[in-house]
């Protein structure tokens, strides 16, 4: 476990008595910078380990779920770096069409101006403009977090080169028949005015109504119901199952469809469900996607009734209605001639909302460019039942292959100015014309091109590969890709994952484009409820940054990282990480100032004490734990690992035993303060890549180095002492329960009592001293007299408590905490008892009760020794 010798010692600084971020923070990651600790060489002998930023959107700023993300990514990527590997940590950005476009229609629209006054040249340069100057502040946020990205490779979704790819990749997939454009029903949204994919719909319950109208006349009549009266404008059918005796009369005959001059057919189709509602359904092929594939099935008119923003376009009474006012005056309409059968309000139905901005979506038939996903999808999926990707935690397989394998063809078209343009042209007799990035667009009268740009997904999909240099063979792809590992949330592991897994499967002749990808979980609040503006529970973390330092909250987010797992937050916690810090400080200053050195050889065990011995054993197994724990991606259970060693053996025990051996002086303290420096030592470089800026001042102060950013990752020496370990769990155990017993009889932590310890023969006599420093024990002198006695770990501690409690009302709480426990015991006794009880009951429940009892047990022990050690009145 000896540092890299490689590194240019430095001076060694005198640590101030506090610890405080604010002034340390900035400066460490600005020298981090400029030293190029995080810049990637693609051309380095050293084994390659990448990780891409699922980047941010232009538009956002840091949030909780970024920094829970970035801190998990970073602590991957400085572990890496630090065993020797060419650590590459790709920063950038999401240019974010619809929610950049939002933003500047809305700064234009303060001017009074629209994005069609501009036109769509000027309009672009406008946004432009705004991304220079005001998108992006998610990079300086990601400075305060510490997150080592190589700033010099950082890439935006626009970039010269990744639009190359884009157009690269759309010819290419044009070419081999799987971009196509054909005329469909989509999601629409009439606030955004552009299609939107069906992963980019979010469904929610909504009140609406339920109405079920009549159509046709006399013997003709029929019942429909539907939550969405205003598409009865654009009915060009009924439905009716082909085996219902109920309406085989009426199938191939004309009805008239109300309020208009129009008559229907009646249809039958298998797609009807006879059993639900009256049996038989309007269609309106050219707004619903059931009634579509019903519609070309029966070949059937495609009538559009709205226009882009949802408002009627049907010539009559209720042209230029929005969609929700059509409703209501279409259905008072029906129910004035008397058409109206039923009416069921409020009607809670699950409706598609618009992600972006919660705008209800409308079902619209239109002209788009499509995704063939059948074979790409096959491939995505078959990358993972064939083990060249891993997903962790693998129980979330299950959620990907249902995913991966009932897809839908993908629509890629946008109807939006800002976003990669689709790179086809139209000719003036009705060529078509895909242009790669090396081809010439045709010119002439009459030839223009698509209006479109493609959805946001379509580029940050090539995200593994296009920031790499793709489709050029540059060095970097060749040393970086495939990535390493994907760190993201399961939330959009059918928006990002799927979309990279099927590109980069094709464009890279079958290779994935990462090895392994890690799902978390999303950030709650401490009650464990969804972060919302809506329910004023939302916390910018750079607030608790400013307060706590970044330390703090990136060691609060990773001890709540559970793989797959949503994690809950409070600023409690938050300050609680920042208490670690002080903790690691102000231990590492005292250190410091009684002698922890790494200089010179480590002592033979033959020269360390027994304390010495076992914190070193104990720091080995730490090593192999937290490596565990990081191959396997548990950050919630490697930081608890490193704060159980670090605040409580190191600290509360190695420290706390050894200052006799300090104070003492000689031989002894030399051993100690360079054992003490070597736990040091490994413990901040075992810590560093979660609390990154408070191990860096430490451990340069502790070594005179460089900087623990490039330090070698600890490594474990194999040094075990079991019997070392042994000997100092009994003197954790005398220490434990006799402060247990001074915590019961009332007794203040730093209280003096007088006690005599009964250690000869035992493994504690030689931490005698330790003991009693740690016990806060006086000598017994003469007059000292017993009036409690307490045998542990084969030793025996009498204390004299005489004058330090008030005996009787002592003995009256212990005796009312021994009812209850011996009331606990009876019950679990009781129901244990129970055959009854033990056949129907479920095992969890019983190992409770069992445990329950247990527990009793010990209580009542442990109680009735407390009262037998009281002294007599």
């Amino acid at each position: 476990m000896t540092e890299n010798t490689q590194q240019t010692p430095a001076s060694n600084p005198e640590l101030p008595t506090q610890y405080t971020p604010a002034e340390v923070e900035g400066k460490l990651y600005e020298r981090w910078v400029e030293r190029g600790y995080f810049e990637a060489d693609e051309h380095s002998e050293k084994p390659p380990y990448s990780i891409v930023i699922p980047p941010p959107n232009v538009t956002g700023s840091l949030h909780l779920g970024h920094a829970f993300e970035h801190t998990l990514i970073d602590a991957l990527v400085r572990r890496k770096r630090m065993q020797g590997f060419e650590a590459l940590y790709q920063p950038g950005m999401d240019h974010a069409g619809i929610a950049t476009q939002n933003v500047v229609e809305r700064e234009l629209g303060k001017e009074g101006k629209s994005r069609h006054d501009l036109g769509r040249e000027a309009f672009v340069e406008r946004v432009w403009k705004w991304k220079n100057e005001s998108g992006g502040q998610i990079s300086g946020q990601m400075r305060r977090l510490g997150e080592g990205v190589a700033w010099s490779r950082e890439r935006f979704t626009m970039d010269e080169g990744l639009s190359t790819a884009v157009q690269t990749i759309f010819k290419r997939m044009y070419d081999d028949g799987l971009i196509y454009r054909a005329e469909r029903i989509i999601n629409w949204c009439p606030r955004c005015l552009t299609a939107i994919s069906d992963i980019e719909v979010e469904y929610q319950d909504d009140d609406g109504e339920l109405v079920s109208m009549t159509y046709g006349e006399g013997d003709d009549t029929i019942v429909v119901a539907t939550t969405r009266a205003e598409t009865m404008l654009g009915d060009t059918a009924v439905a009716v199952h082909p085996d219902d005796e109920r309406y085989r009369h009426l199938v191939g005959r004309q009805i008239r469809l109300p309020l208009t001059d129009r008559t229907i057919p009646v249809v039958a189709d298998h797609h009807v469900d006879p059993e639900f509602g009256t049996g038989a359904v309007k269609v309106t092929p050219a707004h619903d996607p059931n009634d579509f594939e019903i519609g070309k099935r029966h070949d059937l008119p495609f009538l559009t009734v709205m226009d882009e923003r949802a408002v009627i376009t049907v010539p009559g009474p209720f042209e230029g209605l929005d969609r929700l006012e059509a409703r209501s005056a279409i259905v008072a309409a029906l129910r004035a001639e008397g058409r109206i059968v039923a009416e069921k309000r409020p009607y809670v139905h699950s409706v598609g909302h618009c992600s972006r901005c919660k705008t209800t979506i409308e079902p619209r038939l239109s002209l788009q460019w499509w995704v063939k996903v059948a074979p790409l999808a096959k491939a995505a999926g078959d990358a993972v039942r064939d083990g060249k990707v891993k997903i962790h935690p693998q129980e979330m397989e299950k959620r990907y292959f249902d995913w991966v394998d009932n897809l839908h063809d993908w629509t890629i078209s946008r109807q939006l100015w800002w976003g990669h343009r689709i790179p086809v042209w139209y000719g003036p007799n009705g060529e078509v014309v895909c242009v790669g990035p090396d081809d010439e667009a045709p010119t002439g009268e009459g030839w223009t091109q698509d209006s479109d740009v493609l959805d946001t997904w379509f580029s940050s999909g090539l995200w593994p590969f296009s920031t790499l240099g793709w489709p050029e063979r540059t060095d970097s792809l060749a040393k970086f890709y495939p990535n390493s590992v994907l760190v993201t949330g399961y939330d959009i592991l059918f928006f990002w994952v799927a979309r990279m897994m099927m590109f980069g499967l094709y464009v890279n002749e079958g290779v994935p484009p990462f090895e392994t990808v890690v799902l978390h979980g999303m950030v709650r609040d401490e009650h464990g409820k969804k972060m919302s503006k809506s329910f004023g529970n939302v916390v910018n973390p750079l607030d608790w940054m400013d307060k706590y330092g970044s330390d703090a909250l990136r060691f609060t987010l990773a001890r709540g990282a559970n793989p797959g797992v949503d994690v809950p937050i409070g600023e409690e916690w938050v300050q609680g990480s920042a208490k670690f810090s002080n903790k690691i400080w102000n231990a590492t200053r005292f250190a410091l100032m009684n002698g922890a050195t790494i200089e010179g050889e480590l002592p033979s065990a033959d020269e360390m004490s027994v304390t010495d011995r076992w914190i070193l054993s104990r720091l080995n197994k730490t090593v192999a734990e937290v490596d565990a724990y990081y191959d396997d991606f548990q950050f919630s259970k490697l930081s608890e690992a490193l704060r159980h060693f670090a605040w409580d053996e190191v600290f509360d025990w190695y420290v706390e035993l050894s200052k006799t051996t300090f104070f003492g002086g000689g031989r002894p303290a030399e051993v100690s303060g360079r054992v003490l420096g070597e736990v040091l030592d490994v413990m901040l470089r075992l810590l560093h890549p979660v609390v990154p800026f408070v191990t860096e001042t430490l451990w340069t102060a502790l070594t005179g180095r460089e900087s623990v950013v490039i330090a070698d990752w600890p490594t474990d020496s194999g040094f075990r002492d079991d019997a070392a370990e042994r000997e100092i769990e009994l003197v954790q155990q005398v220490v434990t329960e006799v402060r247990r017993f001074r915590s019961d009889q009332g007794l203040q932590p730093g209280q003096k009592v007088p006690a005599q310890l009964t250690l000869t023969g035992t493994p504690l006599a030689p931490h005698e001293a330790a003991i009693r420093q740690l016990l806060r024990l006086q000598p017994a002198e003469e007059g000292f007299h017993a009036t409690a006695s307490l045998p542990v770990a084969g030793a025996t501690v009498a204390l004299d408590l005489s004058g330090t409690i008030d005996v009787e009302a002592e003995r009256k709480r212990l005796t009312k905490d021994l009812g209850a426990a011996e009331k606990e015991k009876a019950q679990a006794v009781g129901k244990l008892s129970n055959e009854a009880f033990l056949g129907k009951a479920p095992d969890n429940v019983v190992d409770k009760i069992r445990g329950r009892l247990a527990k009793a047990e010990a209580d009542i022990e442990r109680i009735s020794g407390q009262l037998a050690n009281l002294p007599q009145s």
